[in-house]
């Protein structure tokens, strides 16, 4: 069976939305997204996109993504930073993975990026293992922060008072 890797198009949202509740599922966080078609059909394909995604076809089925966005380094400049791959857990070992990221990395040869960056489990052995084949380098200095969308609200609740 063939794959085919191709940008995504808004018909594609659907499929979207239902990698990344696999993925959700497989990271055991299922609970933790918010997102929604109607949120990745704006953001990816309406006037202000946000994101690009390339999309794996296998047997006639979108099977897996590739989703990334330009974001900007005070030290590195543009880049490009990969929001997440994903392949449909049937289609795993196949290559698609290493399909969609030479894509990727052709996007950011095309787009003059500096550097890419993306994240992994720490417990995502088979990820961590096909990441370093490529030549990714973990940062052991680094931490990740974030804050919820209600973490945020209530921050800047604070301030008001």
């Amino acid at each position: 069976m063939q794959t085919v890797i191709r940008k995504g198009v808004a018909t594609d949202v659907p499929h979207i939305m239902r990698l990344v509740q696999e993925l959700a599922l497989f990271e055991r966080q299922p609970e933790q997204v918010v997102n929604t078609e109607k949120m990745l059909l704006e953001d990816g394909f309406g006037e202000h996109s946000i994101y690009k995604v390339f999309v794996a076809e296998h047997g006639g089925e979108v099977v897996g993504i590739a989703l990334y966005y330009t974001a900007y380094s005070t030290w590195k400049g543009k880049i490009f930073f990969l929001d997440d791959i994903v392949i449909t857990e049937k289609c795993r070992r196949l290559g698609i993975g290493k399909l969609l990221i030479n894509e990727v990395m052709k996007a950011a040869v095309e787009a003059n990026v500096n550097q890419i960056r993306w994240q992994v489990l720490e417990w995502n052995a088979p990820a961590i293992s096909f990441y370093k084949g490529i030549g990714m380098e973990l940062d052991d200095e680094w931490i990740n922060c974030r804050m919820s969308k209600e973490q945020i609200a209530g921050y800047v609740q604070q301030l008001a008072n």
